[in-house]
């Protein structure tokens, strides 16, 4: 199942630089190994923003939600997930 993902993240300003390091750290970390899976195919950045749009590929609605709430920066963003089909015209 494809889905496409808006993240949005909301990092508190008075979060101090080093905490803030090790969160971003962790995150990307934890994305990379999801990308190696094959389970986060496609991943980019909205120019401007700290933001992203990505696709996953995951076996069920239930898998994403988990591999969405372990995201490191999880309780600082906010998600707007659509489901994906097939287009009828895709080549």
């Amino acid at each position: 199942m494809l889905f496409h993902v808006r993240m949005d993240v909301h990092l508190p300003h008075d979060l101090p630089p080093d905490a803030r390091a090790e969160i971003v750290a962790r995150e990307k970390a934890y994305s990379q190994n999801l990308q190696r899976a094959g389970k986060w195919p496609q991943l980019w950045r909205i120019v401007g923003e700290y933001s992203n749009y990505s696709i996953f590929d995951v076996e069920s609605t239930d898998e994403l939600h988990e591999l969405l709430s372990g995201l490191p920066l999880f309780e600082y963003m906010s998600l707007h997930v659509t489901p994906l089909a097939t287009h009828p015209s895709k080549i």
